[in-house]
């Protein structure tokens, strides 16, 4: 079986202490939208919050990923005050049950990033939009300069905690020339701990998608840690010609095959699930 542990940069720094990914983590999910695409994940009261954020941690979830702005296609645009207020309600919540789990916020937006690190002590941040190539529906965050950094990569460059760098790319060939680059910048801004997304179900089709977790192993090329986050995601429930709601099933088989091709992180609804999977795929590593 192939390695799932084939970098060299293996442990991140999660407020001051390493977190080893060379046994692949479990991030859960927590929807703080009233729209995200599924239902389950969807949590808005105090109790809500607080119970979702047990349950990550009770099933074996080491880093909690809390989204206040849904980016599922058709979504609606939120503004950032209203994304700062719902981190705002559920961050205080998240941190009094589970003060030690790693804190990631899912923003794009660099604002709220430092929102979240300084007033929360929030520990990554998860930006879902190649440094702002894109935001909601494909939609421009920033005119394209080469000689400008990303406002998001100059605000990592202040907050020095690690940033999941998330793909739009179609193909593994694009997805290795912009990470190089993109990568880079972050490097010569200070960004020591970097994430690689290749962003499934971002700007590309279903047949792109399963091209891409073919060739997902072609990435550890670059040395650092990779995250998938297929969970419950179209092209597993439109494969199957079933809803996202019975979507579990073919979550954890995508999620099993891309620990295979060297995912470090799963990103996922369903944390019990994808815990097993990762111990049963490590064990059959260990053992053979």
């Amino acid at each position: 079986m192939q390695s799932m542990t084939k970098i060299i940069n293996s442990t991140i720094n999660v407020h001051g202490q390493l977190l080893s990914l060379a046994t692949p983590q479990v991030m859960g999910i927590l929807n703080v939208t009233p729209d995200s695409f599924f239902a389950g994940s969807r949590k808005q009261t105090e109790l809500e919050i607080a119970q979702r954020a047990n349950q990550i941690v009770a099933e074996g979830g080491t880093i909690i990923d809390v989204g206040a702005f849904s980016t599922r296609p058709g979504a609606d645009e939120v503004s950032m005050e209203e994304e700062m207020a719902r981190l705002r309600k559920a961050l205080p919540i998240i941190r009094k049950e589970q003060p030690d789990v790693a804190l990631s916020i899912d923003t794009f937006r660099p604002e709220v990033a430092q929102m979240a690190v300084e007033e929360y002590g929030a520990d990554i941040i998860n930006d879902v939009s190649e440094g702002g190539i894109t935001g909601i529906v494909d939609t421009p965050l920033m005119q394209d300069n080469d000689d400008e950094y990303p406002a998001i990569f100059r605000m990592m460059g202040k907050l020095k905690v690690p940033y999941i760098l998330m793909s739009v790319q179609k193909d593994v060939h694009d997805m290795l020339k912009g990470f190089s680059k993109e990568v880079q910048q972050l490097r010569d801004l200070g960004v020591k701990d970097i994430i690689l997304d290749p962003g499934f179900g971002f700007g590309k089709t279903m047949e792109e998608n399963f091209r891409l977790l073919h060739e997902m192993d072609k990435l550890q090329v670059m040395d650092l840690p990779l995250l998938v986050g297929v969970s419950r995601k179209r092209m597993i429930w439109k494969t199957l010609d079933i809803t996202a709601d019975e979507a579990l099933n073919g979550t954890t088989v995508i999620n099993t095959l891309a620990l295979t091709k060297g995912a470090n992180i799963l990103r996922v609804h369903d944390v019990k699930a994808a815990v097993e999977a990762t111990r049963l795929v490590r064990e059959a590593e260990l053992r053979y």
